[in-house]
């Protein structure tokens, strides 16, 4: 690990976002909760919580970090669904591990949920929208 012992601890939060592309009749589905497994978006934004928590138990190296916020958000598109997650804590070092690992858990778990009705679907575009340092 890097040692940040010597870092101040400031503020800090990140965003990621990810992209479920799906079926328009998977959608459908969707926005009507009559998918087979249930409520699909509650159950990802858990999914997708916890696995921030769990950053560094499934990445080696990463720094366990005291999160003060997680929050998992979904905007419902006619082919698909863009995912968003914020992480924010006060710490020695970043969030963005955090925000990624949650929001491509809760894009898997979107895409395990919807598989029985869609099989083309795919998870794309995972990426960091914006770090924040100090309250910047």
């Amino acid at each position: 690990m890097v040692d940040v012992g010597a870092k101040p601890v400031v503020a800090r939060k990140a965003v990621a976002q990810a992209r479920l592309v799906c079926a328009p009749a998977t959608m459908r589905l969707l926005r009507k909760q009559a998918l087979p497994k249930g409520d699909v978006l509650a159950v990802a934004r858990v999914a997708g919580i916890q696995a921030a928590k769990k950053t560094s138990a499934l990445i080696p190296l990463c720094h366990v970090l005291p999160l003060d916020v997680v929050t998992v958000d979904f905007r419902i598109l006619p082919r698909g669904v863009v995912v968003t997650c914020t992480v924010a804590t006060e710490a020695r070092t970043g969030v963005e591990m955090e925000a990624l690992v949650g929001v491509t858990v809760a894009g898997l778990t979107l895409y395990d949920m919807c598989k029985a009705v869609d099989r083309k679907m795919r998870l794309e575009s995972v990426k960091v929208l914006r770090k924040e340092k100090g309250g910047a």
